[in-house]
């Protein structure tokens, strides 16, 4: 059997950690940044994990399995 691939756009998405959970980054932080607040923009920095419900999705695309 070949090796599966890895689907390279959502290798470049996500980054999994030491304890096997996979970091994303928060939406919202793309453009028309003006009309968003100081506050909002701050939070929007900080990355986040990917609910349980996508997790196993996600872990597939990226480990290529």
């Amino acid at each position: 059997m070949p090796k599966l691939k890895t689907r390279k756009a959502a290798a470049k998405r996500f980054r999994v950690t030491g304890g096997g959970e996979i970091r994303r980054r928060k939406a919202n932080k793309g453009h028309l940044l003006t009309g968003k607040s100081r506050k909002r923009k701050r939070r929007l920095r900080k990355g986040a994990l990917v609910a349980m419900s996508d997790k196993g999705r996600i872990g597939r695309q990226i480990l290529g399995a």
